[in-house]
């Protein structure tokens, strides 16, 4: 049943069914319907992200959505999680929200969160922190800076209205994280040309994905990834079945030219993955595949080809990041992507997302030429 809110038209109702899902991801598509930035997602890959069944992430937390009403009208959107994973604070315990969207209403927002609190609450939790989508190793945070463009695959967009209705709740910022972009074609600082043209260490290869040995691939990248990213703030480690699971998704839009692993001696230590992005080939598909929107996705990504490619994933094990060889293979792989890229005809490249406290993939990316076009703000507060 509904419950009463502080205002009297307004009710929220938790989400339990398929048809109720739905009309939790169709609502951002309503509200954010007059911007022409906005990607419609593809309708099948929210309802397998946002449900038990299909999404590992809930095997290690607990998620609850809501959906706001007036006058039987959905007018709002929020969702809270607690993650099992996440390392928590001494004496403190952390849950998350996200999903948040609604109309430019201060009542609207501010009865979404006090849902959302009130159920971090009743577990325990004594501060939130988001928005995470659902997880911090998925879309994290809100758009802040840079509403001119759309988001690229697995970014988020939101109304620039939103920062200043969840700050209205108490929330201040935690972190931002950037969305770097650059064009592969322009020269590269002199700085990354010397350190590239001395060639590769001893001991040190780079190498593709290779497409056979698929499964094992995904693994050694899940290895890399979570050694890498340990000490990052916000840390939360990828599980075999997350990283599963998003491998199995992507791979028909993979392209293994675009997956370079770094062998150190034979031991897989650093990896780089570029993606096509493919929220250029599902413009147009409204969120649906059926009945011709497969074929539509497939000739765009395979065949026309999409001309923007993001790195969502770069990683050195830590155990190189100080020596002398591993030093410089961020660089290498970097430049062998960006050249692997401008092959295939990509002309614009998303570095995304970095950390603002990260100051060496920022420095990286920086020295490849790149620079912040999107900002996007994770929010705390105390309960």
């Amino acid at each position: 049943m509904p419950f009463d809110t502080v205002d009297s038209d307004l009710t929220v109702i938790p989400v339990r069914t398929r048809a109720e899902l739905k009309r939790f991801i169709n609502l951002a598509n309503r509200l954010n319907a007059k911007d022409p930035n906005w990607v419609v997602p593809l309708m099948m890959e929210r309802m397998a992200a946002l449900t038990p069944k299909t999404n590992p992430f809930f095997e290690h937390a607990e998620v609850q959505m809501w959906l706001a009403q007036r006058a039987g009208r959905d007018v709002g959107r929020i969702s809270a999680q607690i993650d099992a994973l996440a390392v928590q604070e001494p004496g403190q315990k952390t849950g998350n929200f996200g999903m948040i969207a609604a109309e430019d209403d201060p009542a609207v927002f501010k009865i979404l969160f006090r849902t959302a609190e009130d159920w971090l609450r009743a577990r325990g939790c004594t501060n939130a922190l988001g928005p995470f989508n659902l997880s911090i190793n998925e879309e994290v945070g809100l758009l802040v800076d840079g509403f001119d463009t759309p988001p690229m695959v697995m970014m988020g967009h939101d109304p620039a209205y939103a920062a200043a209705r969840v700050e209205e709740q108490g929330y201040a910022k935690a972190k931002d994280v950037y969305a770097y972009v650059c064009d592969p074609t322009a020269a590269l600082p002199a700085v990354v040309v010397r350190r590239v043209k001395r060639g590769l260490p001893e001991g040190v290869t780079l190498r593709q994905l290779d497409m056979s040995r698929y499964d094992e691939e995904v693994r050694s990248l899940t290895e890399i990834l979570n050694d890498a990213w340990a000490g990052n703030w916000g840390f939360v480690p990828t599980t075999e079945a997350e990283t599963a699971q998003l491998g199995k998704a992507l791979k028909d839009v993979l392209d293994k030219r675009l997956i370079l692993f770094a062998e150190i001696d034979g031991e897989p230590a650093g990896f780089i993955v570029l993606l096509p992005n493919v929220n250029e080939a599902i413009e147009g598909l409204n969120g649906k595949l059926l009945p011709f929107g497969w074929a539509r996705l497939l000739w765009r990504l395979k065949v026309k080809r999409v001309k923007s490619i993001r790195i969502p994933l770069m990683g050195l094990k830590r155990k190189f990041a100080d020596s002398l060889r591993g030093q410089v293979v961020p660089f290498h792989l970097m430049n062998a992507g960006r050249d692997a890229g401008l092959a295939l005809g990509y002309d614009k490249f998303e570095f995304s997302w970095v950390l603002e406290g990260n100051l060496p993939m920022r420095r990286i990316s920086e020295a490849m030429g790149a620079e912040i076009y999107k900002t996007y703000r994770i929010y705390e507060k105390a309960l």
